[in-house]
């Protein structure tokens, strides 16, 4: 998106404020089916997590995608959102039986990621089909907060367990109709992440009812100039060509599923922030704006690197600043960054953030949660009104003393 749109939309609803740029969704959709063409059944399930506004649902449902979830406040956001239920996916992990009774009431595909829960599910519910999470032990991301195929990760039942899920399907007679695996975010290495596929692919050839095989996602996308990405057609041509052999192999056309969620929406996001104040110490200029990490927790919580531009001084010249926020914590977005020129007024904008960035807003120190705007078809539409004092207080119940 161009700066002088940006502006004028910090103009028209304030800061700070997230922006969603409608049509780089939809480029990235029709990106991945594109490199998956050659596949007779595919299904592309957004993972709801990274950006679960209703609008950005809607948007998706109308490109044709599934979606994946992994509560049943999501499930019932994506029923709200318009999508049938056999378009969704509950894969949970570590939630009670009760809730995963309440999301088979509603008709949505069933993904079970440890060996109680699904003995107790088959044996209440035989006649429900179950699709089965399991863990490769493949580590295809750099980071172990967001890499979840290893062998330590709390997700999905080992490769080594699966004598024990072959006995608990044969004496509860359940049946299995799709098979999952997700190795982690940001998976740079292509022959990585196909190595994991030949382990599903071999976990596959256990279960003889399959309709679906779920390879998961975590294609990583640029953060920064020069930045490198998942090659999704080199990964989609190889792939293609390998779950096809296994289809012949198998005696029938499966579908072949995956969940993304940063690489649908992480680069259409802008944050956008107003310069508080510039604050200059004995050895750093810091520039101070009007959020914090209880918007924008990513490079705290991760280590996570968002451009960060002065839309308001495009072609001034790059000084050293330190971007942080209002918090009453260290909540530093940027060490010594090289920014054009700021002073106080100006507007920054975060870049790369559409996926889980306001999906993991608070409300600490009883700061509201910012406004969401949607950039479709040249305009920009509120999707989301800044919260005000009510809204911090409406669930708070006030006593005597």
């Amino acid at each position: 998106m161009k700066a002088n749109t940006l502006l004028q939309i910090a103009k028209d609803f304030g800061s700070p404020v997230y922006v969603y740029d409608a049509e780089k969704i939809i480029s990235q959709y029709k990106r991945l089916t594109s490199a998956f063409n050659k596949v007779k059944h595919l299904r592309v399930n957004y993972a709801c997590k990274a950006l679960s506004n209703i609008s950005v649902l809607k948007l998706l449902k109308s490109l044709g995608s599934g979606l994946d979830t992994v509560s049943i406040q999501e499930v019932r956001l994506g029923l709200a959102a318009g999508f049938e239920p056999k378009e969704i996916i509950y894969t949970p992990n570590g939630v009670s039986l009760e809730e995963i009774e309440q999301a088979a009431s509603m008709g949505v595909q069933i993904n079970i990621d440890n060996l109680s829960i699904l003995e107790q599910f088959g044996t209440k519910f035989p006649d429900t089909p179950v699709c089965i999470r399991i863990n490769p032990h493949v580590m295809a991301g750099g980071n172990t907060n967001i890499s979840v195929g290893h062998i330590d990760s709390k997700f999905g039942i080992s490769i080594h367990q699966i004598p024990h899920i072959l006995r608990i399907v044969e004496n509860t007679k359940m049946k299995i109709n799709g098979i999952h695996m997700h190795t982690g975010s940001d998976i740079l290495d292509i022959d990585v992440f196909l190595y994991a596929s030949e382990i599903l692919f071999e976990t596959a050839k256990h279960f003889k009812q399959l309709e679906f095989m779920d390879f998961g996602s975590g294609f990583k996308v640029p953060y920064k100039e020069g930045d490198i990405e998942t090659n999704i057609e080199e990964f989609g041509k190889k792939l293609t060509k390998r779950f096809n052999e296994f289809c012949k192999e198998y005696g029938k056309d499966l579908t072949l599923a995956f969940e993304p969620g940063k690489f649908l929406v992480s680069e259409c996001g802008y944050f956008l922030t107003k310069v508080n104040v510039v604050k200059q110490t004995t050895s750093t200029v810091f520039a101070q704006i009007d959020s914090g990490f209880n918007h924008l927790i990513r490079p705290m919580l991760y280590g996570s690197q968002h451009e960060i531009v002065n839309i308001s001084n495009p072609n001034g010249r790059e000084r050293f600043y330190s971007v942080v926020g209002y918090i009453c914590e260290t909540d530093t977005f940027a060490n010594n960054r090289r920014i054009n020129e700021i002073t106080e007024g100006d507007i920054l904008a975060f870049k790369n953030a559409g996926a889980y960035c306001y999906s993991m807003a608070s409300n600490y120190n009883s700061r509201y949660r910012p406004a969401e705007v949607l950039w479709i078809n040249n305009e920009a539409k509120l999707i989301r009104k800044r919260e005000t004092f009510d809204d911090i207080i409406k669930n708070q119940i006030e006593i005597d003393f």
